[in-house]
């Protein structure tokens, strides 16, 4: 709980930051949709109830959305990020959220084109919800690092290809209702490929 306050109060001081010293810069908005795949470990007690479970199957190449609001400017950006996905697998349902700050830099390769590459902070939530299975939830950080390429449609629109890696330790216990406990499923990391249409203003 210590850890996921810290974490908010974090998020809250980079929100703060985007009003107070980035005044001069643009607000930008953005919708984004992607793939994500996680890589997730079984305790040994789960590995000996669900031999045939491939943890990293749960959330595989699945659908992701999400929504970012922040600050742009000519050198980079500030923004905060929500995206959720979930998958299902050998009985198995987990579904993942992030809620991430972020800094990217930009280096530009011609005059409506330029790549970017930046560090993410934040927190993921992960919640197990599988049929038959008593419903677990847990917190945990986020880390990573981002990159990809801008394309600018007109002056106000731009749409992005960019890759996220993060990694986290949010974990989740999966048991029958009223049953014992026959494990837990730890999150290690996650890899996103996404596209996003972002709108400036």
């Amino acid at each position: 709980m210590k850890t996921l306050n810290t974490l908010i109060a974090a998020l809250a001081v980079c929100a703060a930051g985007l009003t107070t010293a980035a005044q001069a810069d643009d607000n930008f908005a953005s919708l984004t949709y992607g793939q994500t795949s996680d890589k997730v470990r079984k305790s040994g007690l789960l590995q000996r109830n669900t031999d045939g479970l491939n943890a990293d199957g749960i959330i595989g190449k699945d659908s992701t959305w999400g929504a970012r609001l922040g600050k742009i400017n000519d050198q980079g950006r500030y923004y905060l990020t929500y995206d959720n996905v979930s998958g299902d697998h050998g009985g198995v349902k987990l579904r993942q959220e992030n809620l991430l700050g972020s800094y990217d830099l930009f280096l530009p390769v011609g005059d409506t084109t330029k790549l970017f590459g930046g560090g993410s902070l934040g927190m993921t939530k992960l919640t197990q919800d599988s049929p038959g299975a008593r419903r677990d939830t847990d917190y945990g950080y986020a880390v990573g690092l981002q990159a990809g390429v801008i394309q600018e449609v007109t002056d106000n629109t731009s749409v992005e290809l960019g890759y996220r890696y993060l990694r986290s330790n949010a974990a989740t216990e999966i048991g029958t209702r009223g049953g014992p406990k026959e494990g837990t499923l730890r999150l290690n990391s996650s890899a996103q490929t996404y596209l996003a249409a972002t709108y400036k203003f």
